[in-house]
């Protein structure tokens, strides 16, 4: 008779581990969301998302821009203006994320 041990028991699916490891961290799930609006400045994506401080939304923009799920334009002004939008990849999203939050609406408490 085998007997499992604790580290074998269970296994996840490498691509949910992938997703999870981007959408799984605090702020990036809302950032896609408050852009799938449209394009938005820095200013407006800190204005909306209340509770995040500059250092953390601009390393945020930075790993969803390296992961392609947005893009960073730089208007050469004056004055310089640097706005963010989803890419395709951002878009091909949304309607995962539009079912999350149905499913948050039908099955978790709200605030």
């Amino acid at each position: 008779m085998e007997v499992e041990t604790p580290d074998a028991a269970i296994s996840c699916d490498a691509a949910l581990v992938a997703a999870f490891s981007v959408l799984g961290k605090r702020w990036n799930g809302l950032l896609l969301g408050a852009l799938s609006a449209g394009p938005a400045a820095f200013s407006d994506l800190r204005r909306s998302l209340r509770g995040i401080s500059d250092t953390v939304l601009s390393e945020r923009l930075s790993e969803l821009t390296h992961c392609e799920l947005i893009s960073r334009t730089v208007d050469p002004g004056p004055p310089v203006a640097v706005r963010y939008e989803l890419t395709d990849r951002g878009q091909a999203l949304m309607p995962a994320l539009n079912e999350l939050i149905a499913w948050s609406r039908e099955n978790l408490p709200q605030p």
